[in-house]
């Protein structure tokens, strides 16, 4: 089994080791594990038919499905929720084996669970925006938080790529899916396709 997963950049590189060590965690047996091969966007993933070409592509070039990961809060008034990012993107690409997913309202959402873990990475000491990530609104969406926290702590800004991996590192992802739906809605469908049992 093969899964594409259309990602930005950023998120791609903070992201990818930590969701490959949950997947061979949950599939121990490497047989049976999928291959996650990223395809990675310098900025955000592309719309209309643009989407649907780049999905159509990497089913011919020999991906079993097609995941693509955006945020809701882009900087755009493209998605409304992430029940709108998905409906769109489904309706764009119309494919059984395209599978769209959102981060709401951004990737960081699924940072917010290890609050206390970046408090002391950051040195700031800002209260936890509290005890449903996802949440957490357009007009201070959750990378923004992160900003505040890292500038409150006095040593550099919050840098995705540098800084959501060391967040990561060591901690099991179970933590935010609990927190976060879209987040586990996102990891079952990799354990779904995969054929083996989804997170409850």
């Amino acid at each position: 089994m093969k899964i594409v997963i259309l990602v930005e950049g950023k998120t791609e590189t903070a992201f990818r080791p930590m969701l490959r060590e949950f997947v061979h965690r949950r599939i121990p047996s490497e047989a049976d594990r999928p291959e996650l091969a990223f395809n990675k966007y310098d900025g955000r993933l592309p719309k209309g038919d643009k989407l649907k070409k780049r999905v159509e592509n990497e089913l011919r070039s020999g991906a079993d499905a097609v995941i693509a990961l955006t945020d809701v809060y882009t900087g755009t008034n493209d998605f409304s929720t992430a029940a709108d990012a998905k409906t769109k993107m489904s309706s764009w690409v119309n494919n059984p084996k395209f599978y769209p997913h959102a981060a709401l309202h951004d990737f960081e959402a699924w940072l917010l669970p290890y609050w206390d873990d970046i408090k002391r990475l950051s040195g700031g000491n800002l209260a936890s925006p509290g005890p449903n990530p996802e949440s957490v609104n357009h007009h201070t969406p959750p990378s923004k938080r992160l900003t505040a926290l890292f500038r409150q702590g006095g040593r550099r800004d919050y840098s995705k790529t540098r800084d959501a991996a060391r967040i990561l590192k060591g901690q099991d992802l179970l933590k935010s899916a609990n927190a976060c739906p879209e987040l586990k809605a996102f990891l079952n469908r990799i354990l779904s396709l995969s054929g083996v049992t989804v997170i409850q």
